[in-house]
């Protein structure tokens, strides 16, 4: 059926009135009723005629030739009656969705109205009725579409729909509309996503006169709102953001500034959605070392072989992910760890080793030394994050640290960390360092654990330092090998880790093919994941895609790598930098680009590790073993500091050893 409105003013009457009319979807409306295959919704005209006990001559005026006797000229729909209302009824019954009563009193009213035709409908049309009601339709069906979207997790994008609504002076409807989705979810997940999308509002009403989106979001008026948010209150953090956008909306650059501390409060609520991976953590009581024994953790590097990206929240909690990594040796060792002492003065006592600097030593006596913990700059904020992400430490606690510390365990500790790669090196070293920091404190504090906890619990982790990030590197560097990680698209987030069971014939034939080279640019992959997120969120269909991609490619590249397929492994590493460059445009630097170009001739494939931008790339060679052929090309060329490292695979992952 074919179910139509239309504002009409009948000069004759004097009034214009919606009116609906209907039509079957094989109806001829131009053909004549009295021929065999005419129809009305439908059916036979005879057949409807009968079921309603309509006449043929209430519908044309005899004048009407019987060749014009047509839908189009039916005088089928009441527009007006003297004491009641007409309409939809009449038209549900004349398509013989409802019957009539046994006083047929839906004829009576029928026949009482009046009525008009298609044509009628179509000489009488109020045009600017007309355009106003569909404008309205298509915001209200809009508005429809972006609840049910964004709170069944759909892919659907609305930014073209948010800068019609600014244009069309709809903005304030649609904002309504995405505050009432935040505020009462229950998921952070798709409050956060809600209130990206707010953002993503405020930004088309700006247009282009508002300056850059990226930027602070740090202005004390919106600190009651993000306060309600933190605590999980999201009709009062929603509705406080409300009240306070209404003082950012006169001037394009306060409407992208006020865009900015959506895009804030977004990141909290992603945390909150990251941190419910936390309850697949869990320790038991292990063995307390003996005072001034040192426990150390180390831990290889990893290099990410595809998928990556798509272990990144907000993405792999509503797209799911799948990333294959490898965890490495670097130049025989593993690069990064962590080590713990129990000491008797009841204080916590830290020292990051720093390559080529001085260390950083921080010693905390009492909680609000540990307050810093969530400024990543702030000296020994991951040590001081650990303690409390596995709740050695209550700092919300009335009790001071030196009694908790003797209470728990009748001594304090200390504790240092190290990485021997150049910071920004994309072979997931900040994450994979928490892990090692973590396994270090607390087989120290006599606490046991798993490894898979232990990956949840550096999700956590980060979300406290507020550094994000995924889960791929901890799972590279702390298991160790080759291994596809997996998350399903749903919160709480839980992590899978599936061993490839590769063969060693086969590992050894990958160090042979396995070139791993340092470009001597580090990288900054925190922009790189604001614009990834930003895209994900707006749902741009060639981000969707490209994860859609990246997850199948990972699959693929597992396969490869079970079968000892060099050259089809090669050719997804090659499609997965090309996918990494359409999710972050300008990932690829000059330095990348010449050595790679440099190198083609000689690689199944190669890749940046991590974000790209900088750090390290790696290459699967087409003849085994030409690392010293790749050494001497590089060296060749005056302009690059690029350095070849020594890479075999780690089969072992974290390793806990204890001072005798």
């Amino acid at each position: 059926m074919v179910v139509q409105g239309f504002n009409i003013h009948l000069k004759t009457l004097g009034m214009t009135r919606y009116m609906v009319t209907v039509h079957g979807r094989y109806d001829d409306i131009q053909a004549a009723s009295w021929k065999s295959m005419s129809t009305f919704c439908n059916q036979p005209w005879l057949l409807m005629l009968n079921r309603t006990g309509i006449g043929k001559e209430e519908l044309w005026n005899s004048d009407v030739e019987n060749d014009q006797q047509t839908i189009q000229t039916a005088k089928l729909f009441p527009f007006f009656h003297i004491s009641e209302n007409v309409g939809l009824k009449e038209v549900l019954w004349l398509m013989g969705a409802i019957e009539d009563d046994k006083e047929k009193s839906i004829l009576k009213r029928w026949r009482s109205s009046w009525r008009v035709s298609l044509s009628d409908i179509l000489a009488n049309i109020d045009l600017g009725a007309e355009f106003l009601c569909k404008r309205k339709l298509f915001y209200k069906v809009g508005e429809i579409q972006l609840q049910k979207a964004l709170t069944a997790q759909g892919h659907k994008g609305f930014c073209s729909f948010f800068n019609s609504a600014s244009v069309e002076d709809h903005a304030s409807s649609v904002l309504q509309t995405l505050d009432k989705v935040a505020s009462e979810t229950l998921s952070p997940g798709i409050a956060a996503r809600t209130l990206a999308n707010i953002a993503d509002m405020l930004g088309g009403m700006a247009g282009t006169k508002g300056g850059l989106r990226s930027g602070p979001a740090g202005n004390v008026s919106w600190r009651k709102a993000f306060s309600y948010l933190e605590a999980g209150n999201f009709a009062q953090g929603v509705a406080a953001m409300a009240k306070e956008r209404e003082k950012w909306m006169n001037r394009p650059d306060l409407l992208i500034r006020a865009a900015r501390h959506y895009e804030g409060a977004a990141q909290i609520l992603i945390r909150q959605a990251v941190m419910t991976a936390k309850q697949f953590f869990s320790s038991g009581e292990g063995t307390l070392p003996l005072m001034n024994k040192w426990v150390q953790a180390d831990c290889p590097a990893r290099i990410d072989l595809s998928g990556g990206w798509s272990d990144t929240p907000p993405i792999t909690y509503e797209h799911g992910g799948a990333v294959i990594m490898v965890g490495l040796l670097i130049n025989e060792k593993r690069p990064i760890g962590a080590r713990a002492r129990r000491i008797k003065e009841g204080v916590l006592r830290f020292t990051v080793i720093n390559e080529g600097s001085a260390n950083t030593e921080v010693e905390c006596r009492t909680l609000s030394d540990l307050e810093d913990y969530c400024q990543p700059h702030a000296p020994g904020s991951l040590l001081k994050a650990a303690f409390i992400c596995v709740d050695l430490i209550d700092l919300h606690s009335a009790t001071p640290l030196h009694q908790q510390l003797q209470d728990s365990f009748g001594c304090g500790f200390e504790v240092q960390s190290w990485s021997n790669l150049p910071h920004g090196s994309g072979m997931g070293t900040s994450s994979i360092l928490a892990g090692a920091v973590l396994a270090a404190i607390l087989t120290a504090a006599g606490k046991s654990f798993d490894t898979t906890g232990l990956i949840h619990a550096v999700l956590y982790l980060e979300q406290l330092l507020t550094t994000g990030g995924g889960w791929q590197d901890q799972v590279g560097g702390l298991v160790g090998g080759v291994r596809l990680g997996l998350s399903e698209a749903k919160l709480p987030l839980k992590v899978d880790v599936v061993d490839l069971n590769i063969s060693k014939d086969y590992i050894e034939k990958f160090n042979e093919r396995l070139v791993l080279i340092y470009t001597g640019k580090t990288r900054l992959a925190r922009n790189l994941l604001q614009d990834v997120v930003r895209n994900w969120y707006a749902r741009n269909p060639n981000i969707v895609s490209t994860e859609d991609s990246l997850v199948r490619l990972a699959q693929e590249c597992s396969h490869a790598f079970m079968d000892g397929a060099f050259e089809i492994m090669g050719s997804c590493v090659s499609r997965y930098w090309e996918m990494k460059k359409l999710l972050a445009p300008g990932c690829e630097s000059v330095t990348i680009a010449q050595i790679m170009a440099m190198l083609k001739p000689y690689m199944y494939g190669m890749s940046s590790a991590g974000a790209g931008g900088g750090g390290f790339i790696y290459g699967i060679m087409k003849e085994p073993n030409l690392h010293a052929f790749v050494r001497e090309i590089l060296e060749q060329q005056e302009d690059l500091e690029a350095v070849v490292y020594d890479a075999v695979v780690d089969e072992s992952g974290l390793t806990i050893t204890v001072e005798e």
